[in-house]
């Protein structure tokens, strides 16, 4: 199969405004939320939140995080996502001032600037990153079909380094 996995990778996070941050609470009750992100490197992904937020409040006890990112849009059976395990911070100091480097992304993506003030006490908000320890995407196979590499017939997911 010809095909670059890594590049399938970086597609989808480069076409994608969102993300679904998936957390834990200290009891380990899971929690799901979309964020809008910007990303450095495709590993490191950024985002603006309330402190006051389950998965702002969910990261301060439990750094460990998953994320998907996907396109909603494409007809059923072709979807494709990209599946991160990674640790997430709230940013202070050089690496917040580092982090709005990034954030929101480029100009294309529409968001507006956000300044330090507005990521610093009193305000609300911070700047969250998680940073991704391993990525997969699931492999790539046609509809009802087992996939090439594999010959496994059901979505399953394949490492990948973008």
């Amino acid at each position: 199969m010809s095909e670059d996995l890594s590049a399938i990778a970086r597609g989808i996070i480069d076409a994608n405004l969102y993300m679904t941050l998936g957390t834990a609470d200290h009891d380990g009750r899971p929690w799901t939320t979309p964020v809008y992100f910007a990303c450095a490197d495709y590993t490191r992904f950024y985002w603006v939140s309330s402190t006051e937020a389950t998965h702002s409040r969910n990261i301060a006890q439990r750094p460990q995080v998953s994320i998907v990112i996907f396109d909603s849009r494409v007809p059923p059976y072709s979807g494709q996502a990209v599946y991160l395990s990674a640790a997430a911070i709230e940013l202070h100091g050089d690496d917040l001032h580092r982090g709005l480097e990034v954030y929101p992304g480029p100009p294309e993506h529409g968001a507006s600037t956000v300044t330090l003030e507005q990521v610093s006490p009193p305000s609300p908000y911070r700047l969250y990153r998680a940073t991704a320890a391993e990525h997969s995407i699931l492999c790539p196979r046609e509809p009802r079909q087992p996939c090439a590499r594999h010959g496994i017939a059901a979505d399953h997911r394949i490492g990948v380094t973008p």
